[in-house]
């Protein structure tokens, strides 16, 4: 019995740490409803501010949506973003990385930031643009507990392919 609880105790250990949270998961309810109600609602650590003022700036053109909200939304979803944003996350291990990649860049999509491209570059193409998938944008197709801040390798499993391996 004992052998039997010294197992499950060091599978649960083993498993937990697999399942290390990476980026600040979103612990923002309106931010949540907001942006969460058409499409993921992405950790504000997978970009830095200046992109997601970016970002902010032109709701009324949100890649071809109208995602406009009222003055207080605004101002709340800004706020949130800003305290949030990479720069202001560094002790999660993918907002660090994120940060140390940007070469001067201002994106206003995460896909296209510096460190997101190289963490992709060995995934198929065709596998990134497969209707299940999307494109890069598409954080919940492939990374499974994303919502929950976890974007590790071990977490991976790509549609019409699997588990992923590097």
């Amino acid at each position: 019995m004992k052998k039997l609880i010294i197992f499950t105790l060091l599978s649960c250990a083993l498993y937990a740490q697999e399942m290390k949270i990476s980026i600040k998961p979103v612990d923002n309810d309106i931010y949540k409803k907001e942006c969460g109600s058409c499409h993921f609602a992405y950790p504000a650590g997978l970009l830095p501010s200046s992109s997601w003022n970016k970002m902010m700036l032109n709701l009324s053109d949100h890649f071809g949506d109208d995602a406009s909200v009222d003055d207080k939304t605004f101002q709340t979803l800004s706020s949130y973003l800003n305290m949030n944003s990479a720069e202001k996350a560094m002790q999660y291990k993918r907002s660090k990385k994120i940060v140390k990649n940007l070469k001067g860049t201002t994106s206003d999509t995460i896909s296209k930031m510096p460190y997101m491209k190289k963490k992709h570059e060995e995934i198929k193409e065709n596998l990134i643009t497969q209707k299940e998938v999307k494109g890069l944008f598409n954080c919940t197709a492939c990374h499974q507990n994303a919502e929950k801040g976890v974007f590790s390798d071990d977490d991976v499993k790509i549609p019409n392919y699997g588990k992923w391996k590097k």
